[in-house]
C-alpha cells in the first residue's frame, strides 16, 4: 500500500514540472520571436477603393427614352514599397455597362515603379502613357462627371482604361515635367504590331503639380496655369493634343477653373479633331458640410469620312456637391449631344454619385 502510494503522489509532480518546462520553453520562443521581429521591417502597403454610380435618363431624338442605374466603376487600389526607390501599384477596374448589363473585371495598372528622385524616374508594366491630361486624371479626378463622353479627350488608343503595356520615363525639373516611354502595339487593336512611343511636355507658370498623374482640378488648393503637349507614334500614324488648365484661389475659399484642349488625330485611330473648353466656379460657403460647384463644358469632334465629315456637338452642364473633393462627391448633370450631318440629338440628365477612400 505505501509503495503505490508514493508512486501515484510523484505522478502528478512530475507531469507538473513537464507543464512547466513547455510553458517556459514556449515563452523563451516567443520572446525570441518577437526580438526577430522587432528587428524586420515590412513594407508599407496601403489599401484603396473607390466607387462611381448613377441614375441616367436617356431622351434620343430615335428610339423611346430610357431610365439606367448604373455601377458606373468600382475600384481598388493596392500600393506598396519595397525598397525606398522600387515602389509597385497595383489596380483593378469593374465596370458595369447599361442597359445590357455586362460585368467586366480587369487589371487596370500593374507597375513597378522606381522613382530615384525628381528628375530620375521609370516605370514598366501596364499603366497611362504619355499622353493630354484628360487621360492622365482619368474620371475619378476629372472636374465634370462625364469627361469622355465627347470623344475629344482621351482619344489615344489603349489596352484597357486609357492605359498600355510598356515601359516610360518621367522626370520634373522644376516647373517643367517630362514623360516619355514606349508601349506595346500590337496589343492597341490598331492594326499594327509596331512599337508605339508616346511623349509628353508639361510646363507649370504658377504652382507646380508633382508625380506622374494630374487632376483636372484642384479645387482651390493650387493656383495653377499649366500648358501641356502630348504625342503618340505608331508605324507612321500620329496623334497628338494641346491641353491647359488655369485654375485661380479666389478670396473666402472660392475657385475658379478654366480647361482646354484640341487634338488632332492622323491615322492612329482614324482621321479627327476636336476641342472642348470647360469652366467651373467653386463657391466658397459651405451648405451641410459641402460646397456646390457650377460647371459648363462645350466641346466639337470631328470624324473625317469618305463621302462627309461627321460632326459631334456635345454639351454638358454639372451641377456638383463636394463633400470632401474627389473623395466625396455628388453631380447632378445634363448632356446633350448633336450630331451633324444626321441632324440628330441625344440628351441626358442624370444623378451621380463618387466615393473614394
Amino acid at each position: 500500500m505505501y509503495s503505490i502510494s508514493t508512486s501515484t503522489s510523484e505522478a502528478p509532480s512530475r507531469q507538473a514540472l513537464r507543464y512547466t518546462k513547455l510553458v517556459g520553453a514556449g515563452l523563451i520562443a516567443f520572446s525570441a520571436l518577437q526580438a526577430v521581429a522587432a528587428d524586420v521591417t515590412l513594407p508599407p502597403v496601403s489599401i484603396g477603393a473607390g466607387l462611381r454610380t448613377s441614375y441616367t435618363h436617356d431622351s434620343p431624338d430615335l428610339g423611346s427614352d430610357s431610365d439606367h442605374f448604373s455601377l458606373d466603376s468600382a475600384r481598388l487600389y493596392i500600393n506598396g514599397s519595397v525598397t525606398e526607390n522600387i515602389k509597385f501599384t497595383f489596380n483593378t477596374e469593374y465596370t458595369g455597362s447599361p442597359p445590357s448589363g455586362t460585368n467586366n473585371l480587369q487589371i487596370m495598372d500593374a507597375v513597378a515603379r522606381f522613382e530615384f528622385s525628381d528628375a530620375v524616374n521609370i516605370w514598366a508594366g501596364r499603366f497611362l502613357p504619355p499622353s493630354d491630361r484628360a487621360n492622365l486624371y482619368g474620371p475619378y479626378y476629372a472636374n465634370d462627371w462625364n469627361p469622355y463622353a465627347d470623344g475629344v479627350a482621351d482619344f489615344y488608343p489603349n489596352v484597357a482604361v486609357g492605359r498600355d503595356n510598356g515601359v516610360a520615363y518621367w522626370g520634373q525639373y522644376g516647373r517643367v515635367k517630362l514623360q516619355a516611354g514606349l508601349f506595346d502595339g500590337h496589343s492597341l487593336g490598331t492594326g499594327s504590331d509596331k512599337i508605339l512611343s508616346a511623349a509628353r511636355l508639361m510646363v507649370d507658370l504658377w504652382d507646380v503639380e508633382g508625380g506622374y498623374y494630374l487632376n483636372g482640378t484642384y479645387y482651390g488648393d493650387k493656383d495653377l496655369l499649366a500648358f501641356g503637349v502630348a504625342a503618340q507614334n505608331q508605324d507612321s500614324d500620329t496623334s497628338y493634343s494641346v491641353d491647359a488648365l488655369m485654375e485661380k484661389k479666389l478670396p473666402g475659399g472660392s475657385a475658379f477653373t478654366v480647361e482646354a484642349e484640341y487634338q488632332k488625330d492622323k491615322g492612329l485611330i482614324n482621321d479627327s479633331k476636336g476641342y472642348y473648353v470647360l469652366a467651373a466656379y467653386t463657391f466658397p460657403q459651405i451648405a451641410g458640410g459641402g460646397k456646390f460647384q457650377p460647371l459648363v463644358k462645350y466641346s466639337k469632334k470631328t470624324t473625317d469620312g469618305l463621302t462627309f465629315d461627321t460632326d459631334v456637338k456635345t454639351t454638358e452642364v454639372n451641377l456638383n456637391y463636394l463633400i470632401k473633393t474627389f473623395n466625396a462627391r455628388v453631380s447632378l448633370f445634363y448632356l446633350s449631344q448633336k450630331t451633324e450631318p444626321a441632324a440628330t440629338t441625344d440628351n441626358k440628365i442624370g444623378l451621380g454619385l463618387q466615393i473614394q477612400m
